[in-house]
């Protein structure tokens, strides 16, 4: 991405008053969304603590996390991937917006200080590999991050994790698929041991790229490791 097109979507978004980045109207609370698109947004009510997927009331993990060791401690997803959730993180993702990315960041840290207090040493964003960070300009994940360590005050290490393979797509592909796409992909430098960590991502699926990456700061002697994602998407099988 062009640094002179950043750098002016950072100072007007910094300037500016706040605007709904769903409907136009005046934000709210500071954020750039009002109050009726943020009552909107599809909540993520009853999640897998494992996978943060869809369950039932007062179930704590899904059938699959019951039967897989899985390396992250939970997976926090406080949204659906519905609209208006979709919208905003396709605009960051797909379309350059970085202000959705200052938004949802901002929307991520909220809820995380609310319903579960950050006890971690560092923010890691899940890594693009060095080909697609040329191809999109900009690691949506670190936009986030970005955001998120802003609200919190907690640091955020970017080169604690590396993308050492590039992988295909993970878009389309089922769960067993996706595991095997990824293995292998990341690497942790040695600084992450024993350190508590937080994987920063826009979209957990099935939970294969979080476990992945989890695996390889584990291995490096990382000492917990969760994920934070600001949506769930429907899971594939």
């Amino acid at each position: 991405m062009d640094s002179v097109y950043r750098i002016t979507q950072w100072i007007a978004a910094a300037l500016l008053p706040p605007t709904c980045l769903c409907c136009g109207r005046p934000g709210a609370a500071g954020l750039d969304l009002c109050a009726g698109c943020y009552r909107d947004l599809p909540r993520n009510r009853h999640a897998c603590h494992g996978c943060a997927a869809p369950v039932a009331a007062g179930v704590h993990l899904c059938g699959h996390c019951q039967t897989h060791a899985d390396h992250c401690n939970a997976v926090i997803a406080p949204w659906r991937y519905e609209a208006p959730i979709d919208g905003l993180i396709q605009a960051l993702k797909f379309h350059g917006q970085l202000p959705a990315g200052q938004l949802l960041g901002a929307l991520l840290a909220r809820e995380l200080v609310q319903r579960h207090p950050p006890t971690v040493d560092a923010i890691i964003p899940m890594p693009a590999h060095p080909r697609r960070l040329r191809e999109r300009g900009f690691n949506q994940a670190a936009e986030i991050a970005r955001a998120i360590s802003a609200a919190t005050g907690i640091p955020v290490r970017h080169h604690w994790l590396l993308r050492r393979r590039h992988t295909r797509p993970q878009t389309g592909l089922g769960r067993t698929h996706r595991e095997r796409n990824l293995l292998g992909a990341f690497t942790a430098h040695p600084a992450v041991a024993g350190c508590r960590l937080a994987l920063v991502d826009d979209v957990v699926t099935t939970g294969s790229t979080s476990t992945e990456a989890a695996q390889a700061l584990k291995r490096a002697g990382a000492s917990d490791v969760v994920t934070w994602a600001v949506a769930r998407a429907a899971l594939q099988l």
